[in-house]
């Protein structure tokens, strides 16, 4: 019944009408959609909020701007250095810059501490020890954008250059005798934060398109073939953006620049995954029907039903995220699974027209013919004909590990297995900075922050209590706390004096683990002094950017903890309905989550011995785990399914060597453009996504190679008739 279906759908968007009909509603559609609707670079959001308002550090954070809103805002920290020590002139002119700064503040500026007023002797005090770096902190809207906040700094940085002849924000900071200036602090790493992924967009997209048109070329060696999966892409991506504008615009949901970089990979790598399944099964079916579109008829139903559950599989898989409270995380859901649905529509849909308007000429100048066709055709060019030859390579391999499935079985799991080892030592960091290349402007300043005063003056944080009139002081028993450099006294709210604000700077990096476990810690304190005091336990904030990354990493485990059960939970469904085959769903599962664990352990190693990061993305599990996982059983379940109808004809055997056969060349094109667009990720300079492009291409290359022609074919033999569980098979000879 299912192929009847396909065989009309076929007919429908790739006969001699439809293909037209279906190539001018697709660009009708896409021409109205980009005309009518917003541009999704008009509503993205950088600045969007990753925690819930009910997060502690996200309460914390409104009583304090409720309480204390001189505080209000985000730090600008300028850090200005100068290696043979900061001149009285330097001094002097920090204070002009800083009287600049109160009578013309630039935009989005709340206040700038009042320099020009301190004598020069008090100044000084504030300078580092060593005489050589100043910290001037500046208070920008915290409602700002980055992209305000990026304006407003080069405003501030147009005031410093008419005060300072030689341009400290253009200096390099390892210029001798040279007063140089960078931007750091909250405000700061927001900015470059955002403008790493504002610069990436372009980069990305023209570095994708340029290595799907190679690797197509390399691979079928067509050029009119080469343009027919972009082209479906490209319509794909056209359509799929104003309409997530549009869910931006009307805050149905939100999205950033973060997001739109991994989603246009996905949808090169996924969509043209998709239109080679097709592609792949047309050309073959060519050598044996003379009528291309008998030939495009049945090339369709084979493969639409396995493209379908692919797609659905993985837009499902996607939409699961949903679920996940961190922003980041929850942000992706929507854009990622509309991408692929629409893609998959597309290569069900305008693939099909444009192989059914070229034909044949789609695989020029190596044109499929059946055998008389070749002869008449090598016959007016006075030629002998060449019989077509079909590549056996792997048919070879899927023969090779149904007749040595033991052998294969134990090979590939001590390959995998050892990779999958080195996953268990990886080491997770939720510390922005180590994500940003080392010249950023605002890497640099906090480098000269750590250096000459102490990294926890970056981000301070902000303790606040409530002492309900009592008398209380926390000072003295923080200060006792490890990794506590410095307690400042408390200051009581001008609206509330019950309130009282302590700012401790802690001795790590702010954004490092261990600034981070210091976290419980300060709140255990204060909750037992005040609770020697009398006072109620709830009377206790803690706010700053050390919190919020305490909740951050609280939150994703948590996410982490729900998502991939359910993520595990659905691809085992659909596997069940599809194959009907418990025995089939469990080692296929099982199979895709080795490869991703292999593809962290392998990747941990490049990215740690290699590479010489210290630690990775706190993200990259999660975000990797759904793409492998996902786009990782789209191989098993075009392959799987391919022996599955095989073994209805054949002894399991020589189902498995014809299974894999037949779908390994066009599962091997797939599998090394996915990669290869993942891998595009790692020419960035965001560390964030050179880690997930890096250790999802290795997964995808993993299941390509490994776990896809080796060891799914020789459990399936391992198992035989069993596989098929609770179903009997097809084939009588086991």
């Amino acid at each position: 019944m299912s192929h009847g279906i396909f065989s009309k759908i076929a007919n429908a968007v790739g006969g001699k009408r439809g293909r037209w009909i279906t190539l001018a509603v697709w660009i009708l559609i896409v021409v109205a959609l980009q005309v009518f609707l917003p541009k999704s670079a008009d509503y993205k959001d950088d600045a969007a909020s990753d925690l819930a308002a009910s997060e502690p550090s996200v309460v914390a954070q409104k009583v304090m701007d409720e309480q204390f809103p001189t505080g209000e805002g985000t730090p600008a920290l300028i850090t200005w250095f100068r290696s043979t020590g900061l001149t009285n002139t330097d001094l002097a002119q920090i204070q002009e810059f800083s009287k600049a700064l109160q009578q013309n503040p630039v935009d989005h500026q709340k206040t700038v501490v009042p320099y020009d007023k301190m004598p020069l002797p008090v100044l000084k005090q504030q300078v580092s020890k060593d005489g050589t770096t100043f910290i001037q902190t500046v208070l920008m809207d915290s409602k700002a954008s980055s992209d305000e906040l990026k304006t407003s700094f080069e405003e501030l940085e147009k005031t410093a250059n008419g005060i300072f002849a030689d341009k400290p924000f253009d200096q390099k900071v390892s210029s001798k005798d040279t007063l140089t200036a960078r931007t750091t602090g909250p405000a700061g790493i927001s900015v470059d934060a955002t403008e790493l992924f504002s610069d990436a967009d372009v980069s990305l997209l023209i570095g994708t398109v340029l290595l799907v048109l190679i690797f197509l070329l390399l691979i079928y060696r067509s050029p009119i073939l080469a343009f027919i999966p972009l082209i479906a892409v490209g319509f794909a991506y056209l359509a799929v953006t104003p309409i997530i504008a549009l869910l931006g615009k009307e805050g149905i949901i939100t999205y950033g620049s973060q997001g739109l970089s991994i989603m246009t990979v996905l949808l090169f790598g996924a969509g043209t995954d998709y239109c080679l399944f097709l592609i792949a099964r047309f050309r073959s079916q060519l050598h044996h029907d003379e009528n291309r579109y008998t030939a495009f008829k049945k090339a369709f139903s084979n493969t639409a039903g396995a493209i379908a559950l692919s797609g659905f599989t993985v837009m499902a898989a996607l939409l699961i995220l949903l679920v996940a409270k961190y922003g980041s995380i929850h942000n992706f859901a929507v854009p990622f699974s509309l991408s692929i649905l629409i893609m998959m529509i597309s290569s069900l849909t305008l693939v099909p027209a444009l192989l059914g308007i070229f034909g044949r000429i789609s695989f020029w100048p190596f044109v499929p013919r059946t055998e008389e066709m070749a002869k008449a055709h090598a016959a007016k060019k006075g030629k002998t004909v060449k019989p077509h030859r079909e590549n056996r390579f792997w048919h070879r391999v899927g023969e090779m590990s149904a007749q040595h499935p033991i052998k294969t079985f134990v090979i590939t799991i001590l390959i995998l297995g050892g990779c999958a080892i080195f996953a268990t030592q990886v080491k997770y960091t939720y510390d922005t900075l180590s994500t940003f290349p080392k010249d950023m402007p605002s890497r640099e300043g906090f480098t000269l922050i750590s250096d000459h005063f102490g990294a926890g003056q970056l981000a301070p944080v902000n303790l606040i209590v409530k002492t309900d009139g009592e008398k209380t002081d926390l000072r003295a028993d923080l200060e006792k706390e490890d990794g506590i450099a410095n307690v400042s006294v408390g200051i009581p709210s001008t609206k509330n004096p019950d309130y009282v604000m302590y700012t401790i700077e802690l001795a790590d990096n702010p954004y490092s683990n261990e600034a981070m476990d210091v976290i419980p810690d300060i709140r255990d304190t204060a909750k037992t002094t005040l609770s020697d005091a009398g006072i109620s336990k709830d009377n206790v904030w803690i706010a700053g950017q050390t919190a919020t990354q305490y909740d951050s990493r609280a939150v994703t485990k948590q996410d982490e903890a729900l998502i991939i059960p359910l993520v595990i939970g659905l691809i085992a469904l659909l596997l069940l309905v599809y194959l009907r085959s418990v025995t089939a769903m469990i080692y296929l599962v099982a199979t895709v989550l080795l490869s991703f664990f292999s593809a962290l352990g392998l990747g941990w190693l490049i990215i740690h011995y290699v590479m010489g990061v210290e630690a990775i993305a706190g993200l990259i599990p999660i975000y990797a785990f759904v793409f492998i996982v996902a786009l990782g059983e789209d191989y098993n379940i075009f392959m799987i399914s391919s022996i599955w109808k095989k073994s209805r004809e054949l002894p399991l055997r020589e189902a498995i060597t014809e299974g894999v056969g037949q779908t390994g060349g066009v599962i091997t094109s797939a599998g090394i453009i996915l990669a290869g667009t993942f891998a595009v990720l790692t020419t960035l300079p965001i560390q964030l996504l050179v880690q997930f492009g890096l250790i999802t291409a290795i997964g995808v290359l993993l299941d390509t190679f490994i776990v896809r022609p080796f060891l799914v074919p020789a459990i399936t033999m391992l198992l035989g008739k069993w596989s098929f569980w609770p179903g009997k098979g097809h084939n009588k000879e086991r």
